[in-house]
C-alpha cells in the first residue's frame, strides 16, 4: 500500500497534465468548425504517415507476391493488345487523342470495413497528379471507390463501402439498369435496386458500371448476382450482389482520370434549362 501511494506521489503531476492536455484538446475540437477542420487534417496526416510506416514493412515482405501478380497483369494485358492490333489494318494508326484515361498506381495505407461510412487512405497525392474525383480500381480492374480528398502524398477515397454512395449500374447480359448500395454488414455483399421486373436476370450475371456512372468508366464490373425477388409491388427486382472486388484484402489499386466521367459530372450539374411552351415561339 505504502508503495502504491509512493508511486502516485511520483507520477500524479503527469498525470493530471496528460488529462489536462486531453481536456483541452476536446474542448478545441468542438469549439468551431475550422478547429474541427485543423484536427481533422492534422488526424488525416499522422494516419498516413503511421499507416506508410506498416505499408513500407508489409511491402518488404510481399515483393515477391506483388511481382508475380504485375508479370500475371502484364502478360494479360500484352495478350488482349496484340489480339486488338491483329484486327486493325496496317495501314490504321492508334493516335494519342483516343486514350480517354489516365491510370496512376497506389498502395493502400489504411482501410476501414466496419462503420457505416468506411473510407481508404492511399499513397498518393497532388504531387502525383492525384486529384479529387479519380476513380479507384483493384488491379483487376473491379470499382473499389472514388477520390474524394487529396494532400500532396496521400488521398482519401470513399469506399464503395459505404451507405451513401449509390452507382449506376446495369446487367452486362440484358443491359436492364439499377442501382447499386451497399448496407452495411458484410464487406463483399451489395444490393441492386430499382431492376425493371421485365428483365431477365441469372444467377451469376455480371453487373457493371454504364456509360453515364460519375464514378467509374463505364463497363467497370461491380459483382454478380447471388439472388433475386420482386418487391412488394411486384413492379421491380432487387438483386443481392457478391462484390468483384475483395474490399477486405485490398493493397494495390489503380487510379483513374477519365475526361468522360469528368463530362458526366459537368452535365448533370449544369441547370435545367426552363419549360417554354412551343406557342411562346409562334407568337405575333
Amino acid at each position: 500500500m505504502h508503495k502504491l501511494i509512493y508511486f502516485l506521489k511520483q507520477v500524479y503531476i503527469p498525470v493530471i497534465f496528460i488529462i489536462l492536455e486531453i481536456t483541452a484538446l476536446l474542448c478545441y475540437s468542438t469549439s468551431s468548425p475550422y478547429s474541427q477542420s485543423r484536427l481533422r487534417s492534422i488526424n488525416h496526416y499522422i494516419t498516413g504517415w503511421s499507416g506508410n510506416i506498416f505499408l513500407q514493412m508489409r511491402n518488404y515482405f510481399n515483393l515477391r507476391k506483388d511481382n508475380a501478380m504485375l508479370n500475371e497483369r502484364i502478360a494479360e494485358l500484352e495478350n488482349r493488345l496484340n489480339a486488338y492490333k491483329s484486327l486493325l489494318p496496317e495501314d490504321v494508326e492508334i493516335g494519342v487523342d483516343l486514350q480517354s484515361h489516365q491510370y496512376i498506381t497506389g498502395k493502400v495505407v489504411s482501410n476501414s470495413l466496419n462503420r457505416p461510412q468506411n473510407y481508404i487512405v492511399i499513397n498518393k497525392g497532388l504531387s502525383d497528379n492525384v486529384r479529387i474525383g479519380m476513380s479507384v480500381l483493384s488491379p483487376e480492374g473491379y470499382a473499389v471507390g472514388y477520390i474524394t480528398n487529396c494532400s500532396q502524398n496521400f488521398s482519401i477515397a470513399l469506399s464503395i463501402l459505404n451507405t451513401s454512395f449509390n452507382i449506376s449500374s446495369r446487367l452486362s447480359k440484358d443491359r436492364s439498369m439499377g442501382l447499386v448500395s451497399w448496407c452495411g454488414g458484410s464487406p463483399h455483399i451489395a444490393k441492386l435496386t430499382d431492376v425493371s421486373k421485365y428483365a431477365s436476370i441469372n444467377i451469376g450475371d455480371t453487373v457493371e458500371a454504364i456509360d453515364f456512372s460519375e464514378y467509374f468508366p463505364s463497363g467497370t464490373i461491380i459483382g454478380t448476382v447471388e439472388s433475386m425477388e420482386m418487391n412488394d409491388e411486384q413492379t421491380m427486382y432487387t438483386c443481392t450482389l457478391r462484390l468483384a472486388a475483395d474490399i477486405a484484402r485490398i493493397d494495390n489499386v489503380i487510379l483513374v482520370d477519365g475526361r468522360d466521367i469528368d463530362e458526366v459530372r459537368h452535365l448533370k450539374t449544369e441547370p435545367t434549362p426552363p419549360y417554354m411552351p412551343m406557342d411562346d415561339h409562334f407568337d405575333n
